[in-house]
């Protein structure tokens, strides 16, 4: 389905392209922090990043009403959080930490908690990212800067833009296990928002 809804873009001249992901362990759990500019940067990673079967921290209002996405979100291990209530997100959020650390599979998180206006970055969240590095702690932390997705949509739903070229940059990933968790997210914040296109 991912496939489908990127190659349905290409019609418009939209294309993806993804730095260094040789850069990305493999065999071991991987949480992926990204920023969120656009829906568009979710069947993207999804389908270019199939091979770690990720998985995503999703507000719970999407687990209903959107035709084969939210049936994904419900049953293929995803964590839907309700935003209103932190213990509930807290607690699904670990229990994806857990599922990551015993299946050696992916989460993605936007520790933004929502897309950014224009493409310009909003500060960072700790309390999701920090649950899943405790919950999954030998996994590795892979940065993710996602430019020009939010071209897509910046006229709204419709009329989509032309050409958009959409650029994701992955950076050195980093294990839970070798910092304490403030080095690592700051860190983290650091190369994601550093690496944002100022346009």
């Amino acid at each position: 389905m991912c496939c489908f809804l990127n190659l349905n873009t290409y019609i418009l001249g939209t294309t993806y392209r993804f730095e260094n992901r040789d850069l990305i362990p493999s065999g071991v759990p991987v949480i992926i922090a990204a920023n969120h500019q656009s829906f568009y940067d979710i069947p993207a990673l999804a389908w270019y990043l199939r091979k770690y079967h990720v998985k995503f921290v999703s507000k719970i209002e999407l687990g209903k009403g959107v035709p084969g996405i939210s049936y994904n979100l419900r049953h293929g291990g995803s964590a839907l959080i309700d935003r209103k209530d932190p213990r509930q997100a807290l607690r699904e959020i670990g229990k994806l930490g857990k599922y990551i650390e015993e299946t050696n599979r992916g989460a993605i998180i936007f520790p933004e908690g929502t897309r950014g206006v224009g493409g310009q970055p909003k500060e960072f969240a700790r309390s999701g990212l920090k649950i899943l590095c405790k919950n999954a702690p030998s996994a590795y932390v892979v940065p993710i800067t996602i430019n020009n997705a939010w071209k897509m949509t910046r006229w709204g739903t419709f009329p989509m833009c032309l050409g958009t070229r959409i650029v994701f940059t992955i950076h050195q990933p980093i294990a839970v296990k070798d910092m304490p968790f403030d080095e690592l997210f700051e860190k983290t914040e650091e190369l994601v928002s550093g690496h944002i296109n100022k346009e």
